[in-house]
């Protein structure tokens, strides 16, 4: 038997869209998207570039809680145009109320993606959202729904998609060119790696002047500010983030699944263990992980992370031979599947002109992207539920078709996580 949590409240339980004054037409009438960047900091700023170089969209508005941040972004987008015209602001319901914006790139840390998802699909804004889709598998489902009810148009930030490695790749995958795969091995980082040099900086102060601290946690838990806490570090405590396996599922595992056709569908039983930090630390997600997902059809999927023994990438290996990818590459054995050439009446992936350029022309067509929200909550399930196994030390079984977990009222309380108040999904304060 299954058992049933109401983990979300159901996004049916709103009789009518709310009303907002940012609400956009369904489609854009002219050839020019406008966009409206929430979050500049690291990927941010990464994602500000990427779409000042698509002639298809203008930038009108960038967004953070950080102001040297938004000057910086802001800088960049006036420099580029040409002229002063790029609006800053420090709160995204700024942004979400512009009628003028017709989509939104969203980069904020983990714990912010529901929230800021699901009033901006509220405002009738069509959105690019980095990966993982949520902090938690909750989260990440309620985006699902207000994708499909506000009928938005959102693509994830999973770009290894867009790639032709990848996407030839997962072709000879599914047309067999391996024979019967059984076994795959997802490769990811380890660690906690100190990008902006700050991870010694734990000790409790007053946070910057430039710095919007209390807006900045938003709904995590309450914490003292420190450096090693926030902006890339984040992702390496577990209010905010979830370590390595989460910042990387959407990446190889997500490959991983394409290749194997299984976009709709996932494991029945995960099962993992991790090594963490001492206790107290700040940094308190798992260093090393192993997370073992079995799926129908005796296929399974094995995700490493700090250990030796998986390769950087995704790797499938079949009764035929095996194929292995990464941003780096391919490789097989035998070495001719590499020359293999996908035939006419076989499957083929899509192509994409860019990962951003794809999520703008899907905003003119109305048409799913590569990776719509559905698509990246299935690719990021098995972290989440590698986390809640390793967190209860047990396994962890799955019923792929409901998206439910069977028999563990436990593990299943897992999938969500209460937010600090006023947050809340579908009532964020406006």
């Amino acid at each position: 038997m299954a058992i049933q949590i109401d983990w979300y409240r159901s996004i049916e339980d709103e009789s009518e869209p709310p009303a907002f004054s940012g609400r956009v037409r369904d489609r854009p009438a002219s050839n020019v998207i406008t966009v409206g960047l929430i979050g500049t900091g690291w990927q941010g700023a990464n994602n500000v570039n990427s779409f000042l170089e698509l002639p298809e969209a203008r930038v009108l508005a960038v967004c953070d809680v950080d102001a040297v941040h938004l000057e910086g972004a802001r800088a960049a987008v006036n420099r580029h145009y040409g002229n002063k015209d790029c609006a800053l602001y420090p709160h995204f319901e700024d942004v979400l109320a512009r009628a003028d914006i017709d989509a939104v790139c969203l980069s904020v840390p983990d714990h912010w993606h529901g929230v800021v998802s699901i009033e901006a699909l509220r405002a009738g804004k069509d959105v690019y959202g980095e990966k993982p889709l949520a902090h938690n598998f909750a989260e990440g489902r309620a985006i699902c729904e207000a994708v499909r009810r506000y009928g938005r148009v959102w693509q994830t930030g999973s770009w290894q998609r867009s790639l032709a490695q990848f996407r030839l790749a997962c072709e000879l995958v599914r047309n067999g060119r391996l024979g019967k795969v059984r076994k795959v091995e997802v490769g990811l980082p380890g660690g906690h790696t100190d990008w902006d040099g700050k991870g010694a900086e734990t000790r409790p102060g007053p946070p910057p002047a430039t710095l919007d601290y209390e807006r900045w946690l938003g709904p995590a838990p309450w914490a003292p500010y420190c450096p090693a806490r926030v902006h890339k570090t984040w992702r390496w405590h577990s209010d905010y983030g979830g370590g390595m396996l989460m910042d990387w599922i959407g990446h190889h595992m997500d490959i991983a699944q394409w290749g194997l056709g299984f976009d709709e569908t996932g494991p029945y039983e995960v099962e993992a263990r991790g090594e963490f930090p001492a206790s107290g630390a700040l940094w308190n997600t798992a260093v090393k992980f192993r997370v073992t997902a079995r799926y129908e059809g005796g296929i399974e999927i094995l995700i490493s992370g700090g250990y030796d023994d998986v390769r950087r990438g995704a790797k499938w290996i079949g009764d035929e031979g095996w194929l292995w990818v990464d941003r780096a590459g391919m490789e097989a054995g035998p070495e001719a599947l590499l020359r293999s050439r996908i035939q006419a009446d076989e499957i083929h992936l899509p192509r994409s002109p860019g990962h951003h350029q794809q999520f703008i022309d899907c905003v003119k067509s109305r048409r799913r992207t590569l990776t719509p929200p559905d698509v990246a909550l299935r690719s990021a399930t098995p972290g989440y539920l590698g986390l809640i196994s390793m967190q209860l030390g047990r396994k962890v079984r799955w019923d792929p078709a409901r998206q439910r977990i069977v028999d563990d009222l436990e593990a299943a309380r897992c999938l969500a996580r209460p937010m600090r108040s006023p947050w809340r999904l579908y009532q964020g304060v406006l």
